[in-house]
């Protein structure tokens, strides 16, 4: 199983390298990056990304292939983006990922160092920060990318009682309902895994991404088929014990 499920793997991504276009259903929270980017331009007001409280791992990874999407779209806009970080490796990392998008866009003057800062590695000193941020700078909209803990409503909350248009994705489900219930969007899941892949339609990640969604269905049906056939033929069939074995 293993071995059909990485060829099917293996043919997806040849496919796209190919130029094939492979369908992925629309993720809302993900085409709203634009509109909230837009609307941060028009009011005159700047956008914040905080890539979550956590050291450098798979889903502080995703937040920074999202940040530097968002970074492109605002150096297009010439929109500020304030960047409040929470350990000292992420920050450099935001700090070059600003730098290469900014440069990418056209417009390298658009990097301003000032506006990426590490807060703190105290989750509710790097949680006070984030809130002077919202207010002091009345930020318009405000993208929450990677791991939170119990930050997470403290951030979300204040966002939503300066206006600002919320955009918030991690894998974390104990964060989730607070992320639903002040945020315009929330992305969790596997649509959290699929943002990079999604934003940058690389044709290696857009291929993984669709191979693997096909070995999942795979495996589904195959559960499914295994229930009724269990369910029908009975588990007390010989055949069925000499499967089992």
């Amino acid at each position: 199983m293993l071995a059909v499920f990485c060829l099917v793997i293996l043919y997806k991504i040849f496919s796209a390298r190919r130029g094939r276009d492979l369908y992925i259903r629309r993720i809302p929270g993900l085409n709203a990056i634009d509109e909230a980017v837009g609307r941060a331009t028009e009011m005159g007001r700047p956008v914040m990304f905080t890539p979550g409280y956590a050291t450098l791992s798979l889903s502080t990874l995703q937040a920074l292939s999202v940040l530097r999407h968002v970074m492109q779209i605002a150096a297009k806009y010439r929109t500020r983006v304030v960047i409040p970080t929470a350990d000292s490796v992420v920050f450099t990392i935001a700090e070059e990922i600003s730098k290469d998008a900014c440069s990418a866009a056209g417009r390298p003057e658009h990097h301003q160092p000032d506006d990426i800062r590490f807060l703190s590695d105290d989750q509710f000193a790097f949680a006070a920060g984030c809130v002077g941020i919202l207010n002091r700078e009345q930020i318009a909209s405000s993208f929450m990318f990677g791991s939170f803990q119990a930050e997470a409503l403290i951030l979300s909350e204040t966002g939503y009682n300066v206006g600002a248009m919320q955009v918030a994705g991690t894998p974390g489900v104990m964060q989730v309902p607070f992320f639903i219930a002040t945020c315009d969007y929330t992305i969790f899941g596997d649509e959290f895994y699929a943002a990079s892949a999604y934003l940058s339609k690389e044709p290696t990640l857009l291929g993984s991404l669709v191979g693997q969604d096909y070995a999942k269905s795979i495996l589904m049906a195959l559960i499914v088929l295994g229930i009724l056939i269990a369910s029908v033929l009975g588990r007390d069939h010989q055949w069925l014990k000499l499967l089992s074995m």
